[in-house]
Formats: C-alpha cells, sequence, structure tokens
C-alpha cells in the first residue's frame, strides 16, 4: 500500500531587534524551535548563525542547512527551497531582525508555504513596528505601515503631506521605515513639512538600552536635538 509523507511545518522565527541577549526579549518556544530545527530560509547566512549559536551554543553548525532569501534570490529558486516541508521535514524562518514576513522578504516563501498546503507556524517575538505604535499614545485601531518612502525629495515632500492628509481624513496612524544612515534627514524633512500641530511619534533601537520613544507636535520636535544616525527607527504620523 503506497504511504504519503506527512509535511513538515514552516516555523517564522522572531530574532532581536539589536544586539541583546536573545532570552530577554524572546520567548522560550523560540529556544525550543531552534534546539530540534536544522533547515533555514535566511535573510544573511552570517548573522543567522550568530543567532543560533547565541540561542543554542552547543548546535551543531555543520548540520544546519541554509537557503538565502534576499534582494538576490530569484524568485524561482524560493519553491526549491520549501523541498524539505514537502518531506517531512521542518524549516526555521529568521529574519535580520523582528518577525519574518513583516517588512521582510519571508513573506515570499510563506505565501508558497500556503499554495503547497504547508502549514506555517508563527512564533511570538518582537515587532517594532507594532511596539513603536504601541508606545506612541496613537490609533492603535485604524493604522498603515507604508515601508519606506520614496527617494526622490519631490517625491517624499509630496507622499509626507499626503500621509498628513490621509491620517486626518481617515484618523489614521500612518507608519513608515527609513534607512537608518538617512534619519537624520528624514527627520529635519518631517518638521519642515508636516504642519506644526501634526503629532510625530519617533521610536528608535526598540528593546535595547539606548530606546528613546517620544510624541510630539511638530512645533516641538522642531526644538528637539536628536541624533538618529544609524539607529534602527519607526516614525509614526497622525494628524
Amino acid at each position: 500500500m503506497e504511504t504519503t509523507t506527512t509535511k513538515g511545518k514552516l516555523y517564522l522565527i522572531p530574532t532581536t531587534l539589536g544586539d541583546n541577549e536573545p532570552l530577554e526579549v524572546l520567548p522560550i518556544s523560540i529556544k525550543q524551535t531552534i534546539e530540534s530545527v536544522n533547515h533555514y530560509i535566511v535573510e544573511n547566512e552570517k548573522t543567522a548563525r550568530r543567532f543560533i549559536k547565541k540561542i543554542n551554543p552547543r548546535k551543531s553548525q555543520q548540520n544546519l542547512k541554509i537557503n538565502l532569501l534576499n534582494k538576490f534570490t530569484e524568485p524561482h529558486e524560493i519553491p526549491n527551497f520549501l523541498e524539505p516541508c514537502l518531506n517531512g521535514i521542518n524549516i526555521g524562518v529568521l529574519s535580520e531582525a523582528g518577525c519574518p514576513g513583516i517588512a521582510d522578504p519571508g513573506a515570499d516563501v510563506v505565501k508558497i508555504a500556503h499554495e503547497k498546503n504547508i502549514q506555517v507556524v508563527p512564533l511570538v517575538g518582537p515587532s517594532s513596528i507594532l511596539l513603536a505604535l504601541m508606545a506612541s499614545g496613537f490609533n492603535g485601531q485604524n493604522f498603515a505601515f507604508n515601508g519606506y518612502l520614496p527617494i526622490d525629495n519631490s517625491e517624499r515632500k509630496k507622499t509626507l503631506k499626503g500621509l498628513e492628509k490621509k491620517s486626518r481624513e481617515l484618523k489614521q496612524s500612518q507608519i513608515f521605515i527609513e534607512t537608518p544612515y538617512r534619519n537624520d534627514k528624514m527627520f529635519q524633512e518631517l518638521t519642515k513639512t508636516l504642519t506644526e500641530n501634526a503629532y510625530l511619534c519617533i521610536a528608535c533601537d526598540i528593546t535595547l538600552p539606548t530606546e528613546y520613544i517620544a510624541t510630539k507636535k511638530i512645533a516641538d520636535w522642531k526644538r528637539t536635538k536628536l541624533d538618529l544616525h544609524k539607529r534602527p527607527t519607526i516614525f509614526i504620523i497622525q494628524a
């Protein structure tokens, strides 16, 4: 009689948001999953191996099977990453920081997993987007994450004005991010572009010892000195 292999599961494994001790911000379920899984889909092999070693120093690095999923990965390669699941082997997806699939290329492999009827298991862990919103004092029932804004100055200014307008009309919190080395420029543009009565939350280095989260009107931000250079930051507008 022909037998069918039970499919493995695809575990979405959150990582830390910075260089802190993993189990200070991650639940024990992360450690238990890392201990049992040897196949991984990751953005960066070096940082993924470092994270796994921090979680479980005794785990054999030689036994790890790692596929890279980032901006250089060809779309036709991604379905092959799930072959172990089809053969009954569990796979873990690791983000560079925070939760896989949220502002992260892991969403591409998750979509294919659903198409192949592979069970997707999201594990609990930190999301800088949600943590920033929690701490902002803004509308947590109606919000939008806009990812990265346009790099072109005129397009970005137009987008910022549009986000403020949308926030005012829909009473919706508008969340976005910037490449860390351009954070200071973004902060300056926000104070110049938004109306003085609009509120802005800046959430920086979330969960780290240097964490800084503050919500102020633009008029007050204009009088605030801030150094956000190369510090992971979430920006939220509430008009």
